[in-house]
């Protein structure tokens, strides 16, 4: 029958036992692991010793016996540790909140998207917000990860009063110089209207003073429209 109120352990506590047979007169033992002051419980034979009267423990590493065991004498150890929730998954469906810093190993999926102060991108002072993607598109156009939690964004733009595209210095920064193809093709049909070329009456124009035209293809210019082609005149260069 056992003395006292039993131990209960919950899930959440984790404990550990550690069994050796002493030798003739040892009155120490070096715990496997260690342990957290005042959190071990020590048995010889079977029979629960009472801290301070029959044992020290006081080190977090080794339990020294006041009376010395006999040879063949089995000494247990029950180390209880600290509280913890091992491979917790959190199922609610409500909100959760959790306070401090979050590392993760793996993978980071966030179906909702992912809002907060520290995270966030402006264009023009307005919020590019959850479920938007940034798309660099043209040549020339760069998207560099620093590693210092810096990102350097180049975007290939005009350069020689904002005209043609850009010749770059080695470094990659706008020289003032920039190139136009003397020819560019067509090679799908396209109809300029409404949808892509402005809603009100508007002026399309290209800078590329040859546009050829695939055979078969066919360029629609929609109503309202005007077609400039070579704006620049510079097609006798």
């Amino acid at each position: 029958m056992a003395i006292g109120n039993p131990i209960t352990l919950t899930n959440n506590v984790a404990s550990k036992i550690i069994s050796v047979t002493a030798t003739d007169g040892q009155t120490t033992f070096t715990v496997t692991g260690g342990y957290r002051i005042n959190q071990i419980a020590v048995f010889r034979n079977g029979v629960q010793l009472s801290q301070s009267s029959d044992f020290t423990a006081n080190d977090g590493s080794t339990v020294t016996l006041v009376s010395a065991a006999n040879a063949g004498d089995t000494v247990l150890f029950r180390i209880f540790d600290d509280f913890r929730v091992a491979d917790a998954i959190v199922s609610a469906a409500a909100e959760q909140t959790i306070e401090g810093n979050v590392t993760v190993t793996g993978t980071l999926t966030a179906d909702g998207g992912v809002t907060g102060s520290q995270i966030g991108i402006q264009s023009a002072g307005t919020v590019v917000g959850t479920a938007k993607t940034l798309n660099f598109i043209g040549t020339g156009n760069t998207f560099l990860d620093n590693g210092d939690g810096t990102i350097d964004v180049a975007i290939s733009g005009s350069g020689g009063g904002g005209l043609g595209t850009a010749i770059n210095f080695s470094d990659g920064t706008t020289s003032p110089f920039s190139y136009i193809d003397r020819y560019a093709q067509i090679p799908e049909n396209m109809l300029l209207d409404a949808t892509n070329a402005g809603v009100d009456t508007s002026i399309i124009v290209s800078v590329v003073p040859n546009i050829e035209i695939n055979s078969g293809v066919a360029v629609t210019v929609g109503a309202g429209k005007t077609m400039i082609i070579d704006v620049l005149q510079i097609g006798d260069l």
